[in-house]
């Protein structure tokens, strides 16, 4: 950038400077004429009281005049009669050129009222570049009686120019040097140092190290940059903190029933377990073992929907009749935990549109969960209602309350609000995946503590 940013603006310096210099040239050149043309009017007074043999005139007082004009405007002047010889010089190194003709055709230009401009070896008198002006000399009458040239050598006129292309590139190479050191400094304050520092911080980041985070304090992009990666890095850290949370729950949820599993069919191959004794043990590994397979399914389930390959099914089911099953299901359950389960419809059918085996999980899940958390001998009431186009689930438990600051975390995998309680029969997951299949079918679902117990809610798509 630095590299690309130097070159932009050395080329754009140099075609600057380029034109100054070309633009100097024009200008100087053009001054030197009008100085002249100035300066011509003076001497052809004098020299055509000359040409015209006036008393007052003489070939000294010529020569004197146009001495004195050439000193002022510091070049050679020489007059010309009007068939191109030259009769008077201003410097007196040429008085071998008085009496020669040196005209070309620019003499005929002269004739015709004409000025002349030219460059290079003038009408082979020199043999070095010269600059040469012509202006005629014209009598009231309007007839050619002569002319006035003005000449410099290009080396003479090119002295102050190169003193002036010099201050103009040497001007041009420190502004490029003043500006690449502005702009290395500001692009290490502005971009390189920032970037370097966000390259650095994510670099941290990738071998593992979550908690960095880049403290910029800017207004510009570099600056919003670093606010979306510190974004980003909390995002990182997150999901970092949520897999080895998830990995040590799955860990322990595994581990403890294959525990229980590997002891009691061990004992019972040792032959430390009374033989009558084997049965009920067995019961038990079964239990452990049914443990297992709800949680490896619902770790499918929800690997399934966070991978987006879980696919749902939709056609118009009755979620009361799936309400009714569920209850009877889980009779045994209700029974043990001497609940009175309470259902209220508003009519005995109530058609919506989702995925049935997927409402079943639903409704199984939230019954599940009120079992456990319901009061010994407690209530627990399932309702469905309609409301417009909606269709309102709720499954209540008077159990416990749920703390203001678990109601966040309530559909988190593996989260128990309680954290001394641990129920066998919970994978931890069922909210989770509950949320998540209510989502799938572009619903809402929500928790809240009321009438001494805890409600669960969502809403389906009612059809006809």
């Amino acid at each position: 950038m630095l590299a690309t940013y130097t070159i932009i603006i050395s080329m754009s310096l140099i075609i600057i400077a380029s034109f100054l210099s070309y633009w100097f040239q024009s200008y100087f050149f053009d001054q030197k004429k009008e100085q002249f043309l100035d300066k011509s009017y003076m001497i052809q007074g004098i020299a055509m009281k000359y040409m015209e043999r006036d008393g007052d005139a003489t070939s000294q007082q010529v020569n004197d005049i146009i001495t004195i004009i050439s000193k002022y405007i510091k070049s050679d002047i020489w007059l010309t009669d009007s068939m191109g010889y030259v009769y008077a010089v201003s410097n007196k190194d040429h008085k071998e050129f008085m009496g020669k003709q040196v005209f070309g055709e620019e003499l005929d230009k002269l004739r015709q009222g004409h000025t002349f401009e030219i460059t290079g070896p003038y009408a082979g008198a020199f043999d070095k570049t010269v600059r040469v002006y012509g202006t005629p000399i014209i009598n009231e009458s309007g007839s050619f009686k002569g002319s006035i040239i003005l000449y410099n050598s290009i080396d003479e006129i090119s002295s102050p120019l190169k003193r002036v292309y010099e201050i103009i590139w040497i001007s041009a190479i420190f502004a490029i040097i003043f500006s690449c050191i502005v702009i290395y400094y500001f692009s290490q304050k502005i971009i390189i140092k920032p970037l370097a520092e966000i390259n650095s911080v994510a670099r941290k980041i990738s071998n593992g190290d979550v908690n960095k985070r880049v403290y910029l304090k800017s207004n510009d992009e570099i600056g919003e940059l670093a606010q979306t990666f510190n974004f980003m890095a909390d995002s990182v850290e997150k999901n970092e903190k949520n897999r080895r949370e998830f990995i040590s729950n799955v860990s322990h949820e595994i581990r403890s029933p294959i525990t229980s599993i590997k002891g009691f069919i061990g004992g019972i191959l040792d032959g430390v377990i009374p033989e009558e004794k084997e049965k009920y043990y067995l019961s038990i590994a079964y239990e452990e073992i049914q443990r297992l397979t709800r949680l490896v399914n619902d770790l499918l389930d929800m690997s399934a929907i966070e991978a987006g390959e879980f696919s749902l099914k939709i056609i118009k089911v009755d979620i009361n009749e799936i309400i009714r099953l569920t209850v009877i299901k889980n009779e045994t359950k209700i029974k043990e935990k001497r609940a009175c389960v309470d259902v209220c419809f508003e009519e005995d059918n109530l058609f919506v549109a989702g995925d049935q085996d997927r409402l079943v999980q639903v409704i199984t899940n939230l019954l599940d969960n009120s079992i456990k958390y319901v009061n010994e001998g407690g209530k627990i009431k399932i309702s469905s209602k309609t409301k417009g186009r909606k269709a309102f689930i709720s499954v209540f438990n008077d159990g416990p309350q749920i703390a203001e600051e678990d109601l966040l975390h309530i559909w988190d995998r593996f989260y128990k609000a309680d954290k001394a309680r641990t129920v066998k029969d919970s994978t931890g997951l069922g909210l989770a995946i509950v949320r998540n299949i209510i989502t799938q079918l572009q619903e809402d679902i929500w928790v809240e503590n009321k009438d001494k117990g805890v409600y669960f809610t969502f809403t389906l798509m009612k059809v006809e």
